[in-house]
């Protein structure tokens, strides 16, 4: 693990990282979190009944639509042209599984754009959903997969081995 934070300069001022040097590669990352609730609520929205409408096909879209304004969000994020996302929506016994997938060919990686779409489709699903259950909980937010750049592939999965 490099010991030097690549988002603070020698006086520990923040600054945005310069990656004019670094090469143009394809580059993804798989990020997940878990909204807890209720099985009333969860039956609510697999079955369709939430008073707001369609549950999925809003989350999914704000997740979809916040990875490409990440850099509006982090300070210190560069703005990048993104070329794939995609936010999954899976019902589970207690609640809803959400995964974003992000990918670019650039100079940097997507990691925090996965996180975000993963973060705003949950908030989005806890929003749509909290008149009926304000109990909910956004539990886990984490990156499972980056793959790309000078790093290559990296998994939670062989971190954790």
């Amino acid at each position: 693990m490099d010991s030097v934070l690549s988002h603070v300069d020698e006086h520990g001022a923040a600054r945005m990282v310069d990656v004019a040097a670094k090469l143009v590669t394809h580059r993804r990352a798989v990020a997940t979190t878990f909204v807890r609730m209720l099985p009333t609520t969860l039956a609510m929205i697999v079955e369709g009944r939430a008073p707001k409408g369609d549950v999925f096909a809003v989350a999914r879209v704000a997740g979809i639509m916040a990875s490409k304004r990440t850099s509006d969000l982090i300070p210190l994020c560069h703005p990048l042209s993104l070329t794939h996302a995609t936010v999954d929506l899976q019902a589970e016994s207690d609640g809803i599984r959400v995964t974003a997938t992000v990918e670019t060919d650039g100079k940097t990686g997507v990691e925090m754009e996965a996180l975000t779409a993963a973060s705003v489709a949950a908030l989005t699903l806890y929003d749509m959903c909290k008149a009926v259950d304000r109990g909910m909980t956004v539990e886990g937010l984490g990156l499972l997969v980056k793959e790309g750049g000078k790093s290559g592939l990296w998994t939670r999965e062989e971190e954790q081995r």
